[in-house]
């Protein structure tokens, strides 16, 4: 039998260095459910991880929270799913305080949560009271995104006013970190976006059953182009 304070060493590791990878989530998420005795234990070191670590970290844990519950759910495992049912709000509240210093992690809530409810670990009752909360916190959260975005080299734009913006927490490598970070999902969601299966004829079929019926007006568009062309060849 493993040494549970070894699991547990090793596991909070594990949290605190989650990047937006989906390996490193999955990686956490696998560790988990092999130790799945020990998932109170595990579960406490969410929550501790979530309240003590960096806005950034916070938000990997936050998407890796998403990806635990899913495979929880397939290997039919669901005291992790339950624990995270009791505690969302707990969760919520360490990733995005209502002091603003993790507004810009409040779009980061919003898509888990939604993802959550897709996957029926969460109530759609309890997204629409967890997202009325959220709302307050959308004026903070546009202020702190211009914090995290680059300014152009070009702009006129003075630089945030970091003595009353709630990112003044954030350091200049934290920043940079969390830019990078963005990025990298940004680019896995386009990616999952274009993705087509293994017959490749997914796409054409969705254009197909969307395409109207050709008409006689189809017709005689594509007789009038047919004549264009063959003018158009006779005059070079």
């Amino acid at each position: 039998m493993a040494d549970p304070f070894e699991v547990r060493m090793r596991f909070t590791s594990q949290l605190q260095h989650l990047n937006a990878s989906v390996n490193s989530s999955q990686k956490a998420a696998h560790y988990a459910l092999k130790y799945r005795d020990m998932d109170e234990d595990l579960h406490s070191c969410i929550l501790e991880q979530l309240e003590r670590n960096s806005m950034n970290n916070r938000a990997n844990i936050m998407y890796f929270i998403e990806h635990l519950c899913d495979m929880a759910q397939r290997e039919n495992h669901l005291d992790f799913v339950r624990m995270m049912q009791r505690d969302i709000l707990r969760v919520v509240d360490a990733v995005a305080p209502s002091d603003g210093s993790g507004a810009a992690n409040v779009k980061v809530v919003r898509r888990v949560l939604a993802g959550l409810q897709q996957k029926s670990v969460l109530l759609p009752d309890t997204v629409l009271e967890i997202e009325a909360g959220l709302a307050e916190r959308d004026d903070l959260t546009k202020d702190t995104h211009s914090a995290l975005s680059p300014i152009s080299p070009n702009s006129q734009q003075p630089p945030p006013d970091m003595t009353t913006n709630p990112a003044k927490r954030l350091d200049k490598r934290q920043i940079e970190q969390r830019i990078e970070e963005d990025r990298e999902r940004h680019k896995r969601l386009r990616e999952s976006i274009w993705a087509v299966g293994e017959d490749g004829d997914g796409e054409f079929e969705r254009l197909w059953d969307e395409a109207s019926e050709i008409g006689e007006d189809d017709w005689g568009v594509a007789e009038e182009d047919a004549v264009e062309r063959r003018v158009a060849g006779e005059v070079e």
